[in-house]
């Protein structure tokens, strides 16, 4: 890439009624808000196996490998709830559903209902949009079930789930349960929601995206206990999460790392919970929605109340109690908010129950709206009984492992490999130049350390750097890391371009990429990708060719053009760290896609746009028509994302001698002080056109999994 050129009305309250919810937990986003990058992601040991020969027995260490199957369900159907669900109580030992169970993929409604309802247990994998009927519907899940959304294509459309008395052990992970909605909030005679429970216990709910209910979001009534909701997206609602009902002090619940955003009031309401324990929740309510917020955390009751590392932005009453109720503060943030806060009393140790970490205040608005609802990387509808299991190649710098070097490893990879081959690399500094060629397939890079920095893959050529045998790299030959081979996966690991601009003004194009992608199916999961001008080249094998690219929990840092090529690319819950040029300048561009007319760009999806840069410094996009090409139609959708101040009010830009205009750049609910209203300088998609920019659509197909 070229340098720059020039540079609601408030409803009644929440009332008691007496008529009869390892590619496995994801972590946090830690310290999203800084430019610093915390601890990994996803984070993958070494794998359980290992060739026992060097490079030339590796070809047959992997034949052997792949002959192997292993019989286990997916990584993620082991996976069991923390906080109170993991509490042994009622004969329950922890939540951990339907695992032992049988694995079914359910498209239909039936097939829903059937298995939902069975008595045994199963984990039921939904892969479709599944539009309830009647509208209002609510399955009657019986115990022993884990019901997990397939990536992002999970969904249930008009309804839910109901949880009667004394069914446990149940899993709901990774939906989108919505629009139940029936045109008017409060009506009594549609009392739709999404999980509702009645006296049920152990259950965890985690990870979906809840919103538009007739009713409440979440309701957990009746001495319904050993409740753990976490990591779950409540938007666009009334009612949104009411806990209680019942005059008995029973109900124990966890509610952490859950995003409130335009919900009016239960955001929750806890009535009568003998304990509640929230923490490093965001509560946000935004100038100029049309729902407003009536009130954050209630505590009602009798219910004791501890409150830990919460964020509370623009809410209205952010913290209540009745008298006779108790809530213990500690470490919350309030900003702007106006009305109650109030503590006091005593409550409980909630380590003396489980343990627990607390993340940073601070980063909690970055961490939740990048790392909250459904994750695409979570459910498959392929157990691993189908998968040949992986073979494992060690990389270690002290010797310690098959190959000093990843590309030594690389090249150890058989010619068209069948199977997944998983090059482990021990913690070190790597500097070297590391292609995967497009005869090797089914590539996974994985850092062994506990952090995604202890691994670090470096180079620092530049485009204008001069190669041994004449001539000079270019571009994409300048890249650290060049994948051509299709289902490549990278995890757990620094892939970074350390060129020197400051040192080398008198060279000739400063382009210097970090990684460079041309294939398809490309997973980069909990990694950083670090560099200045052209960090991350996301392209395809050739411009006729299909090249889609899935970036999760991960890091992306630059300045010019830094996210940029033809692919077909999605950036989904990452932070994307802008940075000051070489000179110690603020001006720059995040992305420049340079996609053809029939295929997608750029999404950026749930992620944080920061960084220590000038104030409406920096583009959201140009369009790059990269050889003066006319009949290319460059597209960057940025939605559903945190924008900093450093954003621009006008945030796309003209490249080339081609307006903007022309092409594909829209936004859709950003967020955050660089966002801004619709205008003819900043479109804006219609809630229509944005079912059709979704990530499931940028993806097609493919669901990517570990």
């Amino acid at each position: 890439m070229s340098e720059p050129r020039g540079k609601a009305t408030a409803g009644p309250r929440h009332r008691r009624r007496r008529t009869a919810l390892t590619v496995g937990i994801p972590l946090a986003l830690a310290a999203a808000m800084t430019t610093t990058y915390g601890t990994g992601l996803d984070v993958f040991g070494e794998g359980a196996q290992q060739t026992a020969s060097a490079a030339t027995n590796a070809g047959s260490a992997i034949s052997a490998t792949t002959a192997a199957a292993a019989a286990a369900a997916p990584a993620w159907a082991a996976d069991t709830a923390d906080g109170f669900a993991s509490v042994n109580s009622l004969g329950q030992n922890g939540t951990y559903g339907g695992r032992g169970g049988q694995t079914v993929t359910v498209k239909t409604l039936a097939d829903l209902e059937k298995y939902a309802t069975a008595e045994e247990p199963y984990v039921i994998v939904v892969a479709a949009a599944i539009t309830m009927n009647p509208v209002g519907k609510e399955i009657k899940v019986k115990s022993d079930k884990t019901i997990v959304g397939q990536g992002t294509s999970g969904q249930i459309v008009g309804g839910g789930f109901f949880l009667g008395t004394g069914v446990h052990n149940v899993i709901i992970r990774n939906l989108t349960i919505r629009d139940s909605y029936q045109g008017v909030w409060n009506d009594k005679d549609h009392d739709f929601d999404a999980v509702q429970m009645d006296g049920a216990h152990h259950v965890w709910i985690d990870h979906n995206d809840l919103r538009h209910m007739a009713d409440g979001l979440i309701d957990v009534r009746k001495d319904s206990t050993n409740v753990t909701v976490s990591w779950n997206r409540f938007s666009d609602n009334n009612k949104t999460f009411g806990i209680g009902w019942t005059e008995n002090l029973v109900t124990d619940i966890t509610i952490h790392h859950n995003w409130f955003r335009e919900t009016e009031q239960r955001n929750p309401s806890t009535d009568n919970a003998a304990h509640a324990h929230l923490y490093n929740n965001y509560l946000q309510d935004d100038p100029g929605t049309t729902i407003k917020s009536s009130y954050g955390n209630y505590s009602r009751g009798s219910t004791k109340m501890v409150l830990e590392n919460s964020y509370f932005q623009g809410m209205n009453n952010p913290v209540t109690k009745d008298a006779t109720a108790a809530i213990v503060q500690r470490g919350n943030t309030f900003s702007g908010t106006s009305g109650r806060n109030e503590s006091g009393g005593t409550a409980f140790d909630p380590k003396s129950f489980y343990g627990y970490t607390l993340d940073r205040t601070a980063d909690v608005p970055a961490l939740l709206t990048a790392g909250t609802g459904p994750r695409t990387t979570i459910g498959t509808a392929t157990t691993s009984s189908t998968k040949a299991a992986a073979a494992t190649l060690i990389v270690a710098k002290d010797g310690s492992g098959q190959f000093a070097t990843v590309q030594a490893a690389v090249d150890a990879v058989p010619a068209n490999n069948p199977s997944r081959v998983v090059i482990s690399v021990k913690p070190g500094t790597y500097r070297e130049m590391v292609k995967v060629p497009a005869n090797k397939p089914h590539v996974t890079i994985q850092g062994a350390g506990a952090s995604r920095k202890d691994t670090v893959i470096v180079f620092n050529n530049a485009a204008g750097t001069a190669k041994p045998g004449g001539g000079t790299y270019g571009t994409s030959g300048s890249a650290t890391v060049a994948v051509e081979a299709d289902d490549f996966q990278a995890r757990n690991l620094t892939i970074n371009n350390d060129f020197d601009e400051a040192r080398n003004q008198s060279l000739s194009g400063h382009q210097a990429v970090a990684l460079r992608t041309a294939a398809d199916q490309v997973l980069l999961d909990g990694i950083i990708v670090d560099g200045d001008q052209d960090t991350l080249l996301l392209d395809t094998a050739a411009k006729d060719r299909l090249g889609r690219v899935y970036v999760t929990n991960s890091y992306v840092s630059g300045n010019v053009d830094f996210v940029f090529g033809r692919a077909t690319a999605v950036i989904d819950q990452s932070v994307i760290t802008l940075k000051k040029r070489w000179d110690g300048t603020s001006a720059g561009y995040i992305t420049a896609p340079s996609t053809t007319a029939d295929r997608k760009g750029i999404l950026i999806n749930r992620s944080v746009v920061n960084g220590d840069v000038s104030a409406g410094s920096f583009f959201l996009g140009r369009n790059w028509h990269a050889g003066g090409d006319a009949t290319l139609r460059p597209q960057t959708t940025v939605r559903n994302s945190t924008l900093s101040a450093a954003v621009k009010s006008t945030p796309w830009s003209d490249m080339g001698g081609f307006s903007w205009k022309n092409d594909r750049f829209a936004e859709y609910k950003n967020t955050g002080p660089g966002s801004g209203a619709a205008s003819s300088d900043r479109p804006q998609l219609t809630d229509s056109q944005a079912t059709g920019q979704e990530v499931a659509d940028w993806l097609g197909t493919w669901n990517p999994t570990a």
